[in-house]
């Protein structure tokens, strides 16, 4: 069997019923994270160990939050007050832990379905959205963790073009696949935007509701937006159903016509700031 979590977010005791309620076994099934494996729920670490102990059985993609770690770990950004990364970023072994990050995916294609954590600009069809994760996950393996996570945080460029290269490309598809809510039709970005998909300023529509997506018809399953809930269409599924706020923890089996949902209720642990 074949399953999408959405975001964890160091709620790793949520993960554990989940994978309970499911009857998870690494030999015979599958997971896919959406993104957002820590921070701002209690057990960051204890939700790295979980994840890595599925070996194979488990394919994690980054999201904002997993960037942010590494970023703070390289000391190109600042803890925040609300962040739970201590028990990572001083543990012993960190350096193994952050290794094991920094070699996750950043979008995925299998079973049918486009993985990722946020979303898509218009202008991407599918082998584009590949092609630019690629080039993102080999800088990051490849490139000095300092060097390279210093010049990927930051708003610009704000709009899609073939013509990017060089960090602007790379920052760009960063800022799309993890944090990217509301679009306009030519690529622009809107970064302010947290509320439901009701609350779209004026010019820009949710990402998957932009005419002419280059993505649409294929099915894409992302996270990273719990203002928006549970969505589940034939070619769409949001997962992030706010577990860290206490909402709940969501698995979609997929792999046949009808999906199955499981949802574990989570504490609300998160840390205000």
């Amino acid at each position: 069997m074949h399953y999408l979590v959405g975001d964890i977010q160091g709620c790793a005791s949520a993960l554990d019923r989940l994978l309970d309620e499911i009857g998870f076994s690494p030999s015979r099934d599958h997971v896919y994270v959406l993104g957002d494996l820590v921070n701002r729920g209690p057990a960051s670490l204890a939700t790295l160990r979980r994840l890595r102990g599925l070996g194979t059985a488990a394919t994690c993609v980054l999201g904002n939050h997993d960037w942010h770690l590494l970023a703070v770990a390289a000391g190109v950004r600042p803890r925040h007050r609300s962040d739970t990364l201590d028990d990572i970023l001083d543990a012993p072994d960190r350096e193994e832990w952050l290794a094991w990050v920094r070699a996750r995916r950043m979008a995925v294609f299998e079973q049918g379905w486009l993985m990722l954590h946020a979303g898509v600009v218009p202008q991407w069809d599918l082998a584009a959205t590949l092609e630019l994760a690629g080039e993102l996950e080999r800088n990051l393996r490849e490139r000095p963790p300092r060097e390279f996570l210093a010049a990927m945080f930051g708003n610009e460029p704000t709009r899609w073009s073939d013509s990017l290269a060089g960090d602007a490309r790379l920052r760009f598809t960063l800022n799309t696949l993890t944090r990217i809510r509301f679009v306009a039709e030519d690529g622009t970005l809107e970064f302010a935007t947290k509320d439901g998909a009701d609350a779209a300023p004026p010019g820009y529509r949710p990402w998957f509701d932009i005419p002419g997506r280059h993505t649409a018809g294929v099915p894409i399953a992302f996270g990273h937006w719990s203002s928006l809930g549970l969505v589940e269409r034939s070619d769409l599924l949001c997962l992030d159903t706010g577990c860290v706020w206490g909402g709940k923890l969501t698995a979609v089996r997929i792999g046949s016509a009808q999906h199955e949902t499981f949802q574990v209720p989570c504490i609300g642990t998160r840390r205000d700031g």
